[in-house]
């Protein structure tokens, strides 16, 4: 079911001052780690090759190859989803001092921090 005239002007409405007050928090890496492209081409041919041993090995009844193969596969998997380690690619935070805990709720603090985001405006 389509959105209204009036739902679709809200919408653009709330993604302009989305876009327009929180673009950081928007384009922003999550964690400031990215996955690096080198680790995905070679953990994806690590999974190839070992998938390729596995196989050798369940067809062949070699059971030190198959499990050989699924170590590699394993091995794979890991790279490709370890972040990259080069320069810009992982940011290291500065350990921050432990904050004092609130007693106020947690929409209070909320309210407190959109006021603090609208007078910095």
């Amino acid at each position: 079911m389509p959105l209204s005239e009036q739902e679709q002007r809200l919408l653009d409405e709330m993604e302009r001052h989305l876009m327009r007050n929180d673009a950081d928090v928007v384009s922003a890496p999550r964690d400031g780690r990215t996955l690096s492209y080198r680790n995905i081409v070679y953990g994806t041919i690590l999974v190839l090759l070992g998938l390729g041993g596995l196989i050798v090995g369940v067809s062949q009844q070699l059971i030190v190859v198959g499990v050989i193969g699924f170590v590699v596969m394993l091995g794979g998997v890991l790279l490709a989803v370890t972040p990259g380690r080069g320069p810009g690619k992982m940011r290291v935070e500065p350990e921050r001092p432990a904050k004092p805990q609130n007693s106020s709720s947690f929409m209070d603090r909320m309210n407190d921090r959109w006021d603090k985001r609208q007078e910095e405006r």
